[in-house]
């Protein structure tokens, strides 16, 4: 069951049938949203209904665009776990700091929300190509389910892209095409070929599904702390489809009943040296400029110019929160600092967030006592060469660990 109603452009709110392919706003190239019917939803559908339903993100069915249970092509992805992280606080100055690890998802990132839901609607609607430009993550997600549902995958990453990336695409039989470039290069690349070659484009925001299924990621953060939101959340922003798709979640669960007007403050964080967002924010403007030689060893971070870039800024905005930028030695030194304290072994995007929380509790925008929750949104175990020239292994008595050549 699903309360889908209708699409609308998040630019010019011009409205679009649900039940049909959809790409960005035919009118102003605005990207589109998906709506709901929450006044029957409230009336239909209780919080209490949760307990029975999957122990995945599919247990928000309603609120999500699938009609039929058979479409939805699933791996377990969701549900991952709030943790404390009391002796990191200890070290930063928090007292009440937890971990969102979505490292934990199928492929190892939070992309596995975005890719169920986008592959599922793909199998509903009867599309059998798909193609995406990636840093890394996303095309490890749609290579893994389009797998799943039997379709065509075809992947268009940086040459630079981190290795784990490039051998699930291969592992799960996608065409992978390596790109000399950003991945702007690649959404260029992708949206040139794909009217010849049949594709349908699942770039981030150039339709309207992957942001549904990352909007679980809010959903869940208000289940597991009982229906209150935190004081705030840090989340790494290279797309920041999961901030948008948050943000949406929060309105509706209020609209539906399930949580109050409350909200925390969303703090987008990026790397120094691909911070659009950061410089939009600190501009007052409602948009990016795009960001010229993009470099960071956060993979994830590096997007030039996202397309949702006025809804990042909005939700920062309107949730009196902030945007800050880390350098790549501090979001390494972070990510080693919440592996030795918590055990976490992040992916440098998450790390980044470590960092920034630091920062923003010296500066004071942060108190000691508020709730904070950082997204950690992959494993830092697909990122190990990002990883394995900290640490100085050229006095180790062997060379190799597990055949790997190690760095000397």
């Amino acid at each position: 069951m699903t309360f889908i109603t209708h699409l609308a452009c998040s630019k010019c709110a011009a409205r679009y049938p649900a039940g049909r392919p959809h790409n960005l706003c035919t009118t102003c190239g605005g990207p589109l949203l998906v709506h709901y019917d929450l006044d029957r939803a409230r009336k239909e559908w209780r919080r209490e209904a949760l307990a029975q339903g999957p122990c995945s993100m599919w247990r928000y069915g309603p609120l999500l665009p699938v009609s039929k249970p058979e479409s939805i092509v699933s791996l377990g992805e969701g549900m991952t776990p709030l943790l404390a992280a009391p002796r990191l606080g200890a070290r930063l100055g928090a007292e009440r700091l937890y971990v969102k690890d979505e490292g934990l998802n199928p492929t190892g990132s939070f992309k596995a929300r975005g890719l169920s839901c986008a592959v599922s609607m793909a199998k509903e609607l009867g599309i059998r190509k798909l193609a995406i430009p990636s840093a890394g993550n996303a095309a490890g997600a749609l290579a893994a389910y389009a797998a799943a549902a039997g379709m065509e995958a075809h992947i268009f990453m940086p040459r630079d892209a981190p290795m784990a990336n490039y051998i699930e695409c291969r592992m799960f039989g996608a065409q992978v095409t390596l790109v000399d470039g950003l991945i702007s290069d690649c959404a260029r690349m992708v949206a040139e070929r794909a009217p010849a070659e049949g594709w349908f484009d699942v770039s981030t925001l150039k339709e309207p599904y992957r942001i549904e299924g990352k909007k679980t990621m809010g959903l869940e953060l208000a289940e597991q702390l009982d229906w209150k939101l935190p004081d705030e959340v840090l989340y790494p922003t290279g797309g920041g489809v999961g901030m948008i798709g948050m943000w949406k979640a929060f309105d509706e669960l209020e609209r539906l009943g399930w949580i109050g007007p409350a909200r925390p403050k969303m703090i987008a964080v990026q790397a120094a040296g691909c911070a659009p967002v950061v410089r939009a924010f600190d501009k007052g403007a409602e948009h990016c400029e795009f960001w010229p030689d993009a470099a960071t060893v956060a993979a994830g971070l590096r997007v030039p110019k996202p397309l949702g870039d006025f809804l990042i800024l909005k939700a920062v905005r309107d949730s009196a929160g902030t945007c800050l930028a880390v350098t790549d030695q501090e979001l390494l030194d972070a990510g080693q600092l919440l592996a030795q304290t918590e055990g976490l072994f992040a992916a440098p995007e998450g790390a980044a967030c470590v960092a920034a929380v630091g920062k923003l509790l010296q500066s004071g925008f942060l108190k000691r006592d508020e709730t904070i929750v950082i997204y950690n949104t992959g494993a830092g175990y697909k990122y190990l060469e990002n990883w394995v020239t900290r640490f100085d292994v050229a006095e180790a008595a062997e060379s190799r660990i597990g055949g790997l050549v190690l760095p000397r």
